[in-house]
């Protein structure tokens, strides 16, 4: 492979060098991406071996898939190694692994219907199409705004959305994907006109007894957690006594008896969300294995061990 005597190559002789094409050199040179030696006599551009270090640094950084407004910043930095490499590689990390969550949704949304019998791939192809990939729990989260007191202090209702919203898998099996669906279509849907979401027992207590109620609610359903996983039937105790108290706290009295009979009255006049609850079990749960708590299901629990405690007393 020959050289001109000045020891500079011509764009046809570092493309070949380079194994690139012609146009790929003269379209980087027109950028203002490759160092220009001179020109020759006819006016023709000439590179030099720095051309061709930075010619294949530019295709590796392009085999990465870094965008060019990126690759020119790693260039004009003083080390290519240094802090614009470093925050490109992890944009671009980032980036793809939003890339393959939305495929991996895509995969499952494709087997969910092609598994399902004709009949409902009308149904669930309505379902999926109105939840993008990767799903945005900006539906579940409007839902329960709604439904929590407007002015609870912007900590406690972070900490109930966090408790209350399930986060899509990373790697969704075709269920997960269809009960997230269903989720997304169910708290979409506007309540019926004059409809309370919230139960009257947690209205009562207002915004500042709510968060207090909350946070003591979720102390409670992390206690209730190991019983169910156990599959242990509802009964009394620190799970329990946590759960009066929440409740007790948020109404400004004690845990007494006669409270917690009148608790669980109230309770047991409340329209529940379990259907929720079941969807948001599918979406966390391991597919095949048992169903993770959910805040729902240790309420449920949780209100059968005051219905025996009850009866227990009497």
């Amino acid at each position: 492979m020959s050289a001109s005597h000045e020891g500079l190559w011509s764009i046809g002789e570092l493309a070949e060098r380079a194994a690139v094409t012609v146009k790929t050199v003269r379209f980087y040179s027109d950028q203002g991406l490759l160092p220009q030696a001179r020109r020759s006599g006819g006016g023709h551009r000439r590179y030099g071996p720095e051309a061709l270090e930075r010619l294949r640094l530019i295709r590796s950084l392009r085999a990465l898939d870094l965008p060019l407004p990126q690759v020119r910043r790693i260039l004009d930095d003083e080390d290519a190694a240094g802090p614009a490499l470093e925050d490109a590689v992890a944009g671009r990390l980032r980036d793809l692994g939003s890339e393959l969550r939305a495929l991996r949704w895509r995969e499952a949304a494709l087997r969910l219907v092609q598994e399902c019998a004709p009949g409902e791939r009308a149904d669930r192809l309505r379902l999926l199409g109105a939840v993008a990939g990767p799903p945005s729990t900006d539906s579940l989260a409007r839902f329960w705004r709604g439904w929590l007191p407007a002015r609870m202090p912007a900590r406690a209702t972070a900490a109930f959305l966090e408790l209350a919203v399930p986060q899509p898998p990373a790697e969704p099996a075709p269920e997960q994907v269809l009960a997230f669906a269903r989720l997304h279509a169910m708290t979409s849907s506007p309540c019926p006109a004059g409809a309370q979401p919230r139960p009257q027992v947690h209205r009562v207590a207002g915004p500042g007894g709510a968060a207090e109620l909350y946070a003591g609610l979720a102390e409670a359903y992390e206690l209730a957690g190991p019983q169910l996983r156990r599959e242990r039937t509802p009964r009394p105790g620190e799970a329990l006594d946590a759960y009066v108290a929440a409740y007790a706290s948020a109404y400004g009295t004690r845990d007494t008896r006669d409270f917690r009979r009148r608790l669980a009255g109230l309770l047991g006049s409340e329209p529940r969300l379990d259907r929720y609850w079941e969807l948001t079990a599918v979406v966390i749960s391991p597919p095949g294995g048992l169903p993770e708590p959910t805040p729902g299901a240790a309420d449920g629990w949780l209100r059968a061990a005051l219905d025996a405690d009850n009866a227990g007393a009497a």
